[in-house]
C-alpha cells in the first residue's frame, strides 16, 4: 500500500509584533523572538518584506522578498549557529561629499 501524500500546511508562520530590537515571529503554538542583533539580514528591511514569510517544512522558514532561509532551531538557539554570512544590503553612504586630502 502507498503512502497517501500529506495535504497543505493549514497553519502559517506569522510576524506578530516588530520592534526596533527584532520582530516576534508565531510558528506553530510557539512565538519565537528574532533579534536583528543575531540576524542582520532583517534589521533594514522593510515592514513588508518581514511580514512576508514562507514556512515550507516544520523547521524552515523563508522570506522570499528578501531571500533569506532561517532555520527555526537557529532562532531558539542562535548561540548554537555563529552567524557566518555577511549583510546582502550594502552600508548606506553619507550625502556629504569627502573633504580633499592636502
Amino acid at each position: 500500500m502507498k503512502s497517501v501524500a500529506l495535504g497543505k500546511r493549514t497553519s502559517a508562520a506569522e510576524v506578530t509584533n516588530i520592534s526596533a530590537h527584532g520582530f516576534w515571529l508565531l510558528v506553530a503554538n510557539e512565538e519565537l523572538f528574532v533579534p536583528f542583533k543575531e540576524f542582520p539580514w532583517f534589521k533594514d528591511a522593510s515592514v513588508s518584506e518581514i511580514l512576508n514569510v514562507e514556512w515550507p517544512q516544520p523547521q524552515h522558514l523563508y522570506w522570499p522578498d528578501l531571500d533569506v532561509d532561517v532555520a527555526v532551531e537557529s532562532i531558539r538557539h542562535p548561540e548554537k549557529f555563529p552567524l557566518i554570512s555577511k549583510e546582502l544590503r550594502p552600508a548606506k553612504r553619507s550625502s556629504r561629499p569627502a573633504k580633499a586630502r592636502r
